[in-house]
């Protein structure tokens, strides 16, 4: 069956755009194409939708609704995914987002999105209960925790850095492996590193070690949504 989706941008543009990438995706349905968080309320029982991607900032306030709304979601429909989009890289959304859980949730920057496959991507992690967040981002939270010469972050080398980075951004070690072009017995040996560097428990569960690391590298303090 199709993967049901439903949009939310107060950008005209911004929605056509969208709503053509998914048009172009096998096994997509485009359900709700809406101007804001409220219009998608309203449309939410009737589209049904398996995956919302939302704008974050979009009126009335233009600041969090995104957020809000996947906070939302959680505890009325927890089996329903959220992408949430920004044209700005703010740490604190992405944390924000994975407050209540990092599964089935994603954080993506426009600018990055430049095709239907990267889009597809996001859309087939979500929908298998992963999680996703945008490079940029995660190397954002780093750069504030290096800043620090006692930060165990400053400590790791490049190559473990790399790793954390794939981490946090949700990949599973053989993900990171194929990136990285490492075998996946020396992911796993770098993984175990990295925790017993940062002093973090070690977990199988890709979810919650995204959240594990996202948490850690924002207790320096992540950047305030603007």
């Amino acid at each position: 069956m199709a993967v049901r989706v439903a949009l939310a941008d107060d950008s005209f543009l911004a929605r056509e755009a969208l709503a053509g990438m998914l048009a172009e995706m096998p096994d997509v349905e485009l359900v709700a194409a809406c101007c804001d968080a409220d219009e998608l309320r309203a449309a939410f029982d009737e589209a049904r939708p398996d995956i919302v991607l939302t704008e974050i900032p979009m009126p009335p306030s233009m600041t969090d609704e995104g957020i809000r709304l996947a906070a939302e979601l959680r505890d009325s429909h927890p089996e329903t995914a959220v992408i949430a989009l920004s044209d700005a890289c703010d740490p604190a959304y992405a944390l924000a987002l994975l407050e209540s859980g990092a599964d089935r949730r994603a954080y993506l920057l426009k600018d990055h999105l430049r095709s239907p496959r990267q889009l597809l991507a996001a859309i087939e992690t979500v929908s298998r209960g992963g999680s996703l967040i945008d490079a940029k981002v995660v190397e954002a939270l780093m750069r504030g925790r290096q800043q620090s010469a006692s930060s165990p972050v400053a400590g790791l080398s490049a190559e473990e850095r790399a790793t954390l980075v794939e981490m946090a951004r949700g990949s599973s070690n053989a993900a990171i492996a194929r990136k990285l072009g490492l075998t996946q017995r020396a992911v796993e040996r770098q993984i175990h590193a990295i925790f017993e560097k940062l002093q973090l428990p070690a977990t199988r569960d890709v979810n919650r070690r995204v959240r594990a690391v996202l948490l850690f590298l924002a207790s320096a303090g992540a950047p305030k949504p603007s």
